[in-house]
């Protein structure tokens, strides 16, 4: 049995689909380009409005649906299967922006020791480029034959002519793994993409929460420098957390845009210091839940570990920010360790 999915978009399109594939599989299959990433129901990146049609929802992360946006008619793409015509609506469709996907090859120009477990790792773009993406957005990275791809976020901007990650170590993780004890300078590097939808949104010119947990920098600090370089005045409240002092790293980058822009608030947060600190401890949602009443008119960026992601959007939550105003990515992935971060 076949069937034909809408989508709801400016222009809308549709595609074609088999009696029990996945929407997102049925659009991609069709050409149309549709947010995604961990591709099986972890990430969130595919969420979208159902607003009417046939279908089978499969098991998902309760992160990356929870039972509020069951109840609101949202699903996940990547969990969905078609058994009649429907018709979807992505989040944010008003805002919805689609790059060119790339395949490049690109060549490692600088790797830098951040912290103990995160490397940054600087690309020059060989052929396959130009390379257009949102800030915020991420990417997969291949380092070498035999090695996984890996999702890691841009922490560049993209007019920049080389591509900035920052790799954190994982446990038994064979691609962070070969980054930190094989890839070297000159090594080639298969980068595709862009992915993801917890990119800055250009049409809001209100204030910003950025909130980074771990190499979650990346891609905050991707946002925060755009959103800094549009309006140099815009209201930026800019939290990161880590667990101890020896993970903290870029911290006289954001000082040096603090003290350029005094509008850029910056704070540093320590969830498990192992010594005595003058910083903030806690976790990030407990120190902005602290300093915050509401948040009219803001608008929340989020990357980080999965906990620290779903801890902080319940506290943004608690305190009246509208689901459709917070823009989130947990770093999961199709990481074959137990840990299946990024």
């Amino acid at each position: 049995m076949s069937a034909s999915i809408r989508v709801l978009s400016d222009p809308p399109q549709s595609a074609p689909a088999l009696a029990g594939e996945t929407i997102l599989e049925s659009l991609l299959q069709a050409g149309v380009a549709f947010p995604h990433n961990c591709q099986s129901g972890n990430c969130g990146a595919c969420k979208c409005e159902l607003v009417e049609g046939d279908i089978l929802e499969l098991p998902s992360s309760e992160y990356a649906l929870s039972a509020e946006e069951r109840s609101r008619s949202l699903i996940l793409a990547c969990r969905t299967q078609v058994w009649g015509d429907c018709s979807v609506r992505p989040l944010d469709a008003d805002e919805m922006v689609v790059h060119p996907s790339r395949v490049m090859r690109c060549r490692v120009t600088e790797i830098e020791e951040l912290t103990h477990d995160i490397r940054g790792l600087t690309l020059a773009i060989e052929s396959g480029g130009p390379y257009g993406f949102s800030p915020g957005q991420h990417a997969r990275l291949k380092f070498g034959p035999g090695i996984p791809e890996r999702s890691y976020s841009m922490a560049s901007l993209p007019e920049q002519t080389t591509l900035e990650f920052h790799v954190r170590q994982v446990p038994r993780g064979q691609a962070s793994g070969y980054a930190f004890t094989n890839l070297r300078v000159g090594a080639e590097v298969i980068v595709s993409g862009p992915l993801g939808n917890a990119y800055l949104r250009q049409n809001h010119r209100g204030p910003i929460l950025a909130l980074a947990g771990g190499s979650g920098l990346s891609p905050i600090k991707s946002i925060v420098e755009a959103a800094l370089r549009d309006d140099p005045t815009r209201t930026i409240q800019c939290y990161f957390g880590v667990r101890d002092e020896r993970d903290v790293y870029l911290e006289s980058h954001l000082r040096e845009l603090a003290r350029r822009h005094p509008n850029l608030r910056v704070e540093i947060v320590l969830s498990q210091p192992s010594a005595p600190t003058t910083r903030r401890t806690g976790t990030v949602g407990e120190a902005v839940s602290r300093d915050f009443v509401g948040f009219e008119n803001f608008k929340a960026y989020i990357a980080g570990p999965p906990a620290m992601v779903e801890s902080a959007q319940r506290e943004l939550a608690s305190k009246g920010m509208a689901t459709r105003d917070i823009h989130a990515d947990a770093f999961y992935s199709q990481a074959e360790d137990a840990f299946n971060l990024r």
